[in-house]
């Protein structure tokens, strides 16, 4: 008589637990946007209306749970500019509603996190890095092709603006600029097109520059 070989059960995290765990990094992202990522960790169980044992079962230390919200924003920084690409038909179209949706994720606020002393080369940090500057180079590479966009420009000229105009940094109290943003944004893209009226001092900013700033 054959013995009956056993079934492997698949372990996954229940959907409420999913749930807090999405409610948490929502909390965390907000809170270290308005008061930087010293934020208490109960202020933001309390906002994620979780209790402090949910944060630390899903996150041992403060330094998992800011990396985690850095790459949340990276990560929706991506699909906006996969959406871009896909949806868009005019390159430059493409370029300039990336642009306007990476503000809208705040990236100058991860500027302070990601210069503190967390892990900067984490595998899960340099997935999401790496996968926002691919496609930042696709969908600039494609307005290039199609004469739209000058040539004297690289990915890490659009990061710098967009990280500089998107928001002061975590925790100041300048946020009435806020309203300022994506007009002023519009003028830096018109700056971008082709044919330039201008030429510009220097030379393109690439991401390892501004790795080596």
């Amino acid at each position: 008589m054959q013995t009956a070989t056993p079934v492997l059960k698949v372990t996954r995290p229940r959907a409420d637990a999913l749930r807090n765990r999405e409610r948490i990094v929502t909390a965390a992202r907000e809170m270290f946007v308005e008061f930087g990522s010293e934020v208490p960790i109960d202020e933001i169980a309390r906002r994620a209306g979780v209790g402090n044992a949910t944060v630390y079962r899903n996150f041992p230390d403060r330094e998992a749970l800011v990396r985690e919200v850095v790459c949340s924003v990276m990560d929706r920084t991506s699909e906006a500019a996969e959406l871009a690409l896909a949806e868009t038909g005019d390159a430059f179209e493409a370029l300039a509603r990336f642009v306007h949706a990476a503000a809208d994720e705040r990236l100058s606020a991860l500027c302070p996190m990601m210069a503190s002393a967390f892990d900067k080369h984490h595998p899960d940090l340099e997935a999401a890095r790496e996968r926002v500057e691919q496609l930042t180079q696709m969908i600039m590479d494609r307005a290039k092709a199609a004469g739209q966009l000058r040539t004297d420009v690289d990915v890490g000229d659009v990061m710098v603006v967009v990280s500089q105009l998107s928001r002061p940094p975590a925790g100041t109290e300048c946020t009435s600029i806020d309203r300022f943003v994506h007009r002023h944004l519009q003028l830096f893209l018109d700056g971008l097109r082709a044919p330039a009226h201008s030429e510009l001092p220097g030379r393109a900013v690439t991401m390892e520059d501004l790795r080596r700033s």
